[in-house]
């Protein structure tokens, strides 16, 4: 049984309901932050540790002493072009060194599930806007996955939809981009299910589609 997650970005608006979440849980959380004043949740369960997703020395404290990886950090202001496939270098270094096998990571419905996917008109679109307006993202979300797909431990990709803040419902389609998946999720639904990554192996070496029914 996990009980003790490493998470990276926290204090994104998703990252702070996967933080919320997990407490609420009972799960213990080692939180990566680069500003400790975002972080304003106290609980016993849980350790800050003030720094970089691009500072392998913070990093490997996150990651020192936990169980699992759930890696939902994302782009702010500054931000280099790669960063996904940097932080996730670094992340994946730590858990070669600390014997953690299990990560979780979060990206969008850009990144194409190969054979399983069957996008429809509005995907096709959404996709080739993102490939037009924001190419390097999309870049970077393949260059991640590759070194996931390289790293030999036991990956999961979740990808979403447009996210919105509209209360969660607890009720979610799990699959592949097409059929019967929507073009959006809440933000609490999309942290409970990444949640419940954490102990279930279905989704090993696979990255599924979570959008609202």
């Amino acid at each position: 049984m996990i009980t003790t997650i490493a998470l990276f970005g926290a204090t994104g608006k998703t990252g702070r309901r996967v933080l919320d979440q997990a407490l609420a849980r009972g799960l213990s959380v080692r939180a990566l932050a680069r500003d400790l004043d975002k972080i304003s949740v106290a609980d016993d369960r849980l350790t800050v540790i003030e720094g970089d997703v691009l500072d392998a020395r913070s990093v490997d404290r996150v990651v020192a002493g936990a169980d699992v990886v759930l890696s939902v950090f994302g782009y702010v202001k500054g931000s280099p072009d790669d960063l996904q496939a940097r932080g996730t270098r670094l992340i994946l270094e730590a858990m070669q060194r600390h014997g953690v096998t299990r990560i979780v990571t979060l990206s969008g419905g850009g990144l194409r599930a190969e054979g399983k996917d069957q996008p429809k008109l509005p995907d096709r679109i959404i996709r080739g806007l993102l490939k037009l307006l924001s190419g390097q993202v999309l870049a970077d979300a393949e260059a991640h996955l590759a070194l996931l797909q390289q790293s030999g431990l036991e990956w999961t990709v979740v990808r979403g939809p447009r996210l919105s803040e509209d209360p969660g419902t607890g009720s979610y389609g799990v699959g592949w981009v097409g059929g019967d998946s929507t073009t959006k999720i809440s933000r609490d639904d999309l942290a409970e299910f990444l949640i419940t990554q954490i102990d279930d192996r279905q989704y090993v070496h696979e990255m599924p589609f979570v959008s609202a029914r």
